[in-house]
């Protein structure tokens, strides 16, 4: 006990006491402990100057964290729909064989602990897992009891990781078997470029130049809301504040989607570049790297680098010898929650609570992170910034369409011949995005991830663009071989596990509509009850709080739109007026059970 208080005083004081930091403090006291005791809850909550309720508030919404004691091996096989598609179902049956347990059981000598998790980012080499924070791809069940015996005589998951993937994969400080996949770099972000030519350009203009830069280029979030950059950029300067902030969502935790894992890891400068801009532009000396805890394997690189810029003065005081700026970044890890990539979540996690959204307005830009004005911008947006102070806002705002400036970074995977990277100006078509891809047969295209839409080949001459096919960078592909309705029921399940819990109609009303959904593919489903789904899923979209209860019902009413024949088939015709899914016997079992006899009326 005496240990334990020890290193929870230790980890506090680390980080200053600060109730605001509480969430590296849990992260680490997990890390540290295997989990973070409830009999530590009031201990953290003195040591951190906060109340006993709000440890317990965190440690309970996090999906990394955990109260109960945890192997110190932590395996969590992904099991999103891609990684199912690919054969992830039979892995976590080898992993079950393999060590003798169920998932969320512990091995009884307490050494490996087993759960399952959704996208971990890897969908372009799934199926994948995360042992604690070492990724591994490419599962086979014949992978597995290997992979299990090394782990069994040497507890070090890094030691599983044969042969690191390609570029700074391979780099000491990451060595992952992860691979890049980059299909087509095109003119913009993964093209060759000067380092830092950005932010030196931006040092010779106002912030005010800088920031008419940026909204001449038309630059749009990249996220996927695709509100103007330099306009949000241009409130914050302008919103009243002592201090402002820079936040880079890299909480990227869409399923389908990889691309900012891979410019993490191969644009990490351009990134810390964009976000310098940004904070000269808007007059912030703090730079927070919000990184998702499936990508915990990066931190150590990223830290690296942000030092490198420390040191070669591009980070810190007086940057490149301008008298006045200062600015610095550190990086704030997530523990496992899909609703902190909406930025007012994320605001809330950086502040060490809970990952809840907030109202809005006050908009971020006004009143964000610590109260302050705050610029939240995703890791490809800061990327487009930087190359648009380098190559000019002109040679930006030619590419793509008219109200699509530039290209476009999309995470393809699903059933095609080339998954990975490609960088496509927008407004390509999504027929052609699709062949270069070597995906043949296609019966449907999710784009834009589970908040998206499910396209059918009758949308496949749509361009990819804010006008016309909208997508934060996912893009997933189903052949004639998949069941839709059971890809609209995974994606539904996804968002009933993530959604925070805090507004009904989220809460509640995506429950409702898997149920109905259920009904409909077990084919006990009537007319109505696409009706029902129609009804449901609008409200859910207008009443709900933020943007994931308002897009959580898309996969649903995408699907009823454009594969309504695939509904159709499933469903009769019913003039009796009585519901077929009901189960008489079913619905008299309990009573039976308490009367000790069966039913006079209602028997088999």
């Amino acid at each position: 006990m005496s240990e334990m208080v020890s290193t929870i005083k230790k980890i506090c004081k680390r980080y200053g006491n600060d109730r605001a930091r509480l969430m590296d403090i849990v992260n680490e006291v997990q890390d540290a402990l295997g989990h973070v005791p409830r009999e530590a809850f009031g201990l953290i909550a003195r040591e951190a100057n906060t109340h006993r309720v709000e440890v317990e508030s965190v440690v309970s919404f996090y999906a990394f964290l955990s109260d109960k004691k945890q192997g110190a091996v932590v395996i969590r096989l992904c099991d999103d729909i891609i990684d199912r598609f690919k054969g992830s179902e039979a892995v976590g049956d080898a992993l079950v064989a393999a060590l003798g347990i169920g998932f969320d059981e512990t091995t009884a000598d307490g050494k490996i602990t087993l759960e399952k998790t959704p996208c971990i980012g890897m969908s372009d080499q799934a199926p994948g897992m995360l042992v604690n924070d070492t990724v591994i791809t490419n599962l086979t069940p014949a992978k597995i009891p290997d992979l299990v015996r090394q782990l069994m005589a040497n507890p070090d998951p890094q030691a599983l990781v044969a042969e690191p993937g390609d570029g700074n994969n391979a780099d000491s400080l990451i060595c992952a078997m992860v691979n890049n996949n980059i299909r087509e770099a095109g003119p913009v972000i993964l093209a060759d470029y000067r380092k830092n030519a950005g932010l030196r350009k931006a040092l010779t203009q106002t912030p005010e130049e800088v920031i008419e830069d940026v909204k001449t280029s038309q630059l749009r979030g990249r996220g996927g809301a695709g509100f103007l950059t330099g306009f949000k950029w241009e409130l914050t300067r302008k919103a009243r504040g002592t201090e402002k902030f820079v936040l880079c969502n890299a909480d990227e935790g869409e399923p389908g989607t990889f691309k900012d894992r891979v410019l993490l890891t191969e644009r990490a400068d351009l990134v810390l570049e964009g976000m310098t801009i940004a904070a000269y532009a808007i007059g912030a000396e703090t730079g927070i790297i919000y990184l998702r805890g499936e990508y915990a394997y990066l931190r150590g690189f990223l830290e690296h680098t942000i030092n490198q810029r420390r040191e070669a003065h591009l980070l810190g005081n007086t940057i490149l010898g301008h008298e006045g700026f200062n600015f610095d970044v550190r990086i704030q890890m997530g523990a496992g929650a899909y609703v902190c990539g909406e930025e007012t979540s994320l605001i809330s996690s950086c502040e060490g609570t809970r990952g809840d959204p907030t109202d809005r307005t006050p908009f971020p830009v006004v009143k964000g992170y610590m109260v302050s004005p705050t610029a939240v911008n995703n890791v490809e947006s800061y990327c487009c910034a930087a190359r648009i102070m380098d190559k000019g806002p002109g040679w930006f705002a030619s590419i793509g369409t008219a109200r699509s400036a530039g290209t476009k970074l999309l995470s393809v995977c699903g059933d095609c011949e080339r998954p990975g990277i490609y960088e496509i100006p927008f407004g390509t078509k999504l027929r052609e995005l699709l062949a270069r891809a070597g995906a043949e047969d296609v019966a449907a295209v999710c784009v834009g991830g589970p908040s998206g839409q499910m396209v059918g080949p009758a949308q496949f001459d749509l361009g990819i663009s804010y006008e016309e096919l909208s997508t934060g960078g996912s893009v997933m592909v189903f052949s004639n071989q998949r069941d839709i309705l059971e890809v609209a029921d995974a994606f539904m399940e996804f968002f009933v596990d993530e959604s925070c819990g805090y507004c009904v109609p989220c809460r509640v009303g995506n429950v409702l509509l898997k149920n109905r959904l259920e009904r409909v593919r077990k084919g006990v489903g009537e007319q109505k009850d696409l009706d029902y789904l129609q009804r449901l899923g609008e409200s859910v979209k207008f009443t709900s709080r933020c943007g994931l209860g308002q897009t959580s019902p898309n996969p649903i009413l995408s699907t009823l739109k454009n594969f309504r024949p695939v509904y159709n088939a499933l469903v009769k015709e019913n003039k009796t007026g009585f519901h077929k899914s009901f189960n008489i016997m079913k619905a008299v079992e309990q009573a039976s059970a308490i009367a000790g006899r069966r039913s006079e009326i209602f028997h088999a």
